[in-house]
This record gives C-alpha cells, sequence and structure tokens, in this order.
C-alpha cells in the first residue's frame, strides 16, 4: 500500500500558482522586490542614484545627447505665455512688461527666463528634482521677482522627525497635519561646493513653501521626492561604457603585435636582437614591401587575434535601443543614426515621443514651473505699479505656447492643418497656437505685411483673392 502511495506522489502534480510572476519556482527564487513605498525607497537610494547620474552624464555621450534631446524638444526657445485678459490694451502691456522682465528672472544673471525653463528640466532629468526659490528683487527695472534655481542637493534630506507643533519633516520637506507642504530645509549653498564662506559644515535654513517650486516627475501616488529618469539604466550605460572601452583596448593591443618569432635555439640572436633589446624596443618590425630572411632553425608566425565579427554592430544596437526605450526617446535621437528609417517609421516614432513632450509641457513645465511663476509676477506688477488694477477679473488668464514642432514633411503637415481649418475642424488660432506663435502677433503682422504692399502697389499670393479680384472690378 505503501508503495503505491510513493509512486502516487510522484506523478502528482503541484498546484500552480494563478500568476507566472506570484510562483516561487527555481526561476523566480531569488526574487524578493521590496514592498516599502516609494518614499522610503528614494530615501535610501536617491543619493547614490543622482551621483551616478551625474557621472554618467559627464562620461557618457549617449545620456547626454538624450538630455539634451527630451530639453530640446520639450522647451525649445521657450514655452512662452499669451495674456487671455479681456482687456486688449491691459493683454498688450502686460505681453511687453513680460518680455522686459524675462531677461532680468534669473538671480545668477545667466539665463533669461526661458533658459531657465531649460536648465530645470534639464536638472529634472539628471537629478529627478529641481528646487526654484521666487525671491523679491526690488533692483529689477521691471516687476520685482528674481528665480534662483537650485539642484536637488541643496535640499537637507537629514532634516526628519515631528515637530511640537504638529507638522512633520519628510527628507527635508515640512508638512502639516493635512499633509500640505509648509517649509523647505535648504543649504544656502551647494553641500559639494568648496566654499570659503561656509566652509564644509553648512547648516540647513527653513523657507516658505509659498516661496520654492519643487519641480519633478511624481511616479506613485504620495511620492515626495523625484527619481532620476536614467535610474533604470544607469547599470547598462556604465557596462556598456565598460564593453565598449574593453573593445577598443583589445582591438589596439591586438593591432600592435604583428607576428611571433620561435626562436628553436634559445642562445641565437635573431634580427639585430641585442642591438634593439640595448635599446629598450621590440627586437623585429615590419615595413611595407619588406623581405626577411630567416637563418635556419628560425620560425615566424603571424598574430591572429579573435574578432567579434558581425555581431558587435548588432549587439551595440540592441543595447542602445534599450536604453532609448528606458528613456522614452527613440533610437535615432540616441544615436543619431538615420539608416534604418524610412518617412512612415520617422514619422510614427516622431508623433509618439512628442506626445510624451506635450505631457511634460503641460503636467510638469506649465503646471509646476510657469503657472505659478505666472501668479506671482502678475502679483508683483500689480504691487509695484508697473502695471493698473485691472477691473477685468480674468487679467491673470494666461495660455502657454510651447514652440512648434517641426516635421519631415512640411507642406504635408500644412495641408493637413489647411484642410481641418477649411472643415471647422480646427481654429486657426490653434494652429497657430501648435506652431509656437501667438493668433494676435501673426495677424498683427500680416495686417501690417498687407497695409504696406497695398501702399506700394505691391501683390502676392498670400492675400486675399476676393479682396484683389473686387478692387479689379471696381476699377473698371
Amino acid at each position: 500500500m505503501n508503495l503505491f502511495k510513493s509512486i502516487a506522489n510522484i506523478f502528482k502534480r503541484k498546484a500552480s500558482a494563478a500568476y507566472d510572476g506570484a510562483g516561487h519556482g527555481k526561476r523566480l527564487g531569488n526574487w524578493y522586490p521590496s514592498s516599502s513605498s516609494i518614499n522610503t525607497i528614494l530615501d535610501s537610494n536617491l543619493s547614490i542614484l543622482r551621483t551616478r547620474s551625474h557621472d554618467i552624464v559627464r562620461k557618457n555621450p549617449y545620456a547626454a545627447n538624450a538630455i539634451d534631446s527630451i530639453v530640446s524638444n520639450c522647451i525649445g526657445t521657450g514655452i512662452k505665455p499669451q495674456s487671455k485678459a479681456s482687456d486688449a490694451n491691459f493683454r498688450r502691456k502686460i505681453q511687453e512688461l513680460w518680455l522686459n522682465w524675462t531677461d532680468e528672472a534669473d538671480s545668477a544673471g545667466v539665463c533669461d527666463f526661458y533658459g531657465l525653463q531649460s536648465l530645470v528640466l534639464k536638472s529634472v532629468v539628471e537629478c529627478g528634482e529641481c528646487f526654484v526659490r521666487m525671491k523679491i528683487d526690488r533692483s529689477n527695472a521691471t516687476v520685482p521677482l528674481k528665480l534662483q534655481v537650485l539642484e536637488s542637493e541643496h535640499l537637507d534630506s537629514s532634516k526628519d522627525g515631528a515637530l511640537q507643533n504638529g507638522n512633520v519633516i519628510r527628507s527635508g520637506i515640512e508638512f502639516d497635519k493635512s499633509g500640505k507642504r509648509v517649509a523647505y530645509y535648504l543649504y544656502r549653498e551647494h553641500p559639494g561646493e568648496k566654499s570659503p564662506l561656509y566652509g564644509l559644515n553648512i547648516d540647513s535654513v527653513r523657507i516658505p513653501a509659498q516661496e520654492i517650486l519643487h519641480i519633478f516627475k511624481p511616479l506613485r501616488p504620495g511620492q515626495i521626492r523625484g527619481e532620476p529618469w536614467l535610474s533604470n539604466i544607469l547599470l547598462k550605460l556604465h557596462e556598456l561604457d565598460q564593453y565598449e572601452d574593453a573593445e577598443l583596448v583589445r582591438k589596439k593591443t591586438a593591432a600592435m603585435f604583428a607576428g611571433f618569432v620561435t626562436r628553436l635555439d634559445p642562445d641565437s640572436e635573431m634580427f639585430g636582437e641585442s642591438e634593439a633589446n640595448n635599446k629598450g624596443a621590440a627586437f623585429a618590425g615590419l615595413e611595407p614591401g619588406t623581405m626577411q630572411f630567416l637563418d635556419p632553425g628560425e620560425d615566424v608566425k603571424f598574430s591572429s587575434p579573435a574578432d567579434v565579427g558581425n555581431t558587435y554592430e548588432t549587439f551595440i544596437k540592441q543595447q542602445l535601443r534599450a536604453v532609448s526605450v528606458g528613456l522614452g526617446i527613440t533610437y535615432e535621437q540616441l544615436t543619431g543614426d538615420l539608416s534604418d528609417v524610412n518617412y512612415s517609421s520617422i514619422r510614427a516614432g516622431l508623433v509618439e515621443f512628442r506626445r510624451k513632450c506635450t505631457a511634460l509641457q503641460h503636467n510638469l513645465i506649465v503646471f509646476q514651473l510657469c503657472r505659478p511663476i505666472w501668479n506671482r509676477w502678475i502679483e508683483l506688477a500689480i504691487l509695484s505699479d508697473a502695471v493698473e488694477i485691472p477691473s477685468d477679473p480674468t487679467f491673470s488668464s494666461v495660455k502657454w505656447i510651447p514652440q512648434g514642432f517641426a516635421w519631415v514633411d512640411p507642406l504635408k503637415e500644412q495641408n493637413a492643418q489647411m484642410h481641418a481649418v477649411r472643415c471647422g475642424f480646427k481654429s486657426r488660432a490653434e494652429v497657430v497656437s501648435k506652431l509656437g506663435y501667438d493668433i494676435e502677433e501673426i495677424d498683427a503682422e500680416i495686417a501690417a505685411d498687407n497695409r504696406r504692399a497695398k501702399e506700394m502697389g505691391l501683390i502676392f499670393d498670400s492675400q486675399n483673392i476676393g479682396e484683389v479680384k473686387n478692387d479689379t472690378e471696381n476699377d473698371e
């Protein structure tokens, strides 16, 4: 009876897990992921991730080019405001005032406001987050607002614990009982800066949250710090660097050896060996057209190092494709290699990439950076008497217009936009906004061009054909 039970147990099938990913077999035996919250994970890993991200961007050209591609496509020449106030005179004044202020925006005086946008996004991609402090500075000739961009390292993440008033500090950010951010603890200078003023031990300062903009891309609900965007490809980029360096050294080393001489008589001297050895150089060399005679007992074997053959390029391409996927860009943008693309494939890739850029523009740059800066700027512009207090309740309404994307075949795209406007699917204002321009400025320029052309008796295809035809009939 026991024998039959043993045989039955051998053939008895074990109950499988409902999901393969939830199994505990040999394939998953060493997979023990952390169940900690995103904030706990980042608190213990953010510093090393950020440091390695800085290092890989400095040293790896693919990483540096990928960040430049994201920044140039999302920001370009800048995401610019278009006032939507109903008072046309107020709109004109506020746009002129804003244009003059953009050159004064940077507290360091290095960039204009749109240059700061690029700097902020680059820091967000590389470090995971960026801080912008809005400071009142009456030295400005227009509006007394300055912007100070601070890297992630400025936040004193060692600050943790509960306060007597019921607030809680987590990773250098103070929250009230409702979970609202009320303050940030920031170093006066970068902790890695060798400052003669503050020395190496820098104390952090409590800054009210109203003065600080914390820019980062949240990946999970409740996340309070940003994760570097290169986190999931840091190891791959680092090992790919090592592999390419090793391959380059192997090629270089193999190229240095032309051949090896087998000495059948250890006491014999060959090819002027003694003279060459005294000079500390190789005792034999090859030159083009050389005919070398060997004495009896001498043999030469040429070096034939192993080669990777045709697999090197394929392997590198596959690894770089994985890197581009991790960063959310196309392989062609990462490498600049356009050898395997056609119009349809590159357009399909660009459409998907630009959809991601549009989401970043509106959800990250506009909402977290541009919108609060505009609101503070309008407030200070009124308080400083730079503009009169408007009676229009919509005076602060604004639309942010990113730089337009250039397409592979602009004629096809413009024809498509023209048909959409004619069919009523889209307005001219929307088409102009997609191109990165202000419809009011465009219309004013067109009207001025038409007036000047009419005064000078010039007729262009861009003018209204019906208007030209009516003028001709009236003359007859």
